[in-house]
């Protein structure tokens, strides 16, 4: 019975730093991780009454394409992608308009094998969900 106390308090202890760690740290502070060596953006998606909403996201570019993924607890500003696609990208201080386009079937298994979530972060991050990447299509000027 004393272990199964132990277990039930390290469980405890353990489901309530993940939610610090996305709640507060990545999700409020959204922490600029350049320095670690992880290339970042902030995406702006905005919302059915258009309110825009920041958001600050790891990076990552293969074939010469932009992605980011979602595999975190907390997905807002991927379900507002989907929804309004058109979204605002910063990105190495030059901001531009781009179209957030779903991966998919080869080109996800792809994406996702270039870039694998190490298990330390998953640990950090309570082992989320499965994974969802976008990747960011640049608009061409004058293109309608």
């Amino acid at each position: 019975m004393r272990w199964l106390k132990i277990g039930a308090v390290v469980l405890g202890v353990y489901a309530a730093f993940v939610v610090v760690f996305e709640t507060f740290y990545l999700g409020m502070h959204q922490p600029e991780l350049e320095a670690t060596g992880i290339p970042m953006l902030v995406v702006t998606t905005t919302d059915a009454t258009g309110r825009a909403a920041p958001r600050r996201l790891a990076r990552f570019v293969t074939d010469g394409k932009v992605y980011v993924s979602a595999h975190h607890w907390t997905r807002g500003w991927y379900h507002r992608a989907l929804e309004n696609p058109a979204v605002v990208v910063e990105m190495d201080g030059v901001v531009a308009d781009y179209v957030a386009a779903a991966v998919a079937g080869e080109e996800f298994e792809r994406v996702a094998a270039a870039y694998p979530i190490p298990f330390v972060p998953r640990l950090l991050m309570g082992f989320p969900p499965k994974r969802n990447i976008l990747r960011l299509d640049p608009v061409t000027p004058g293109a309608s």
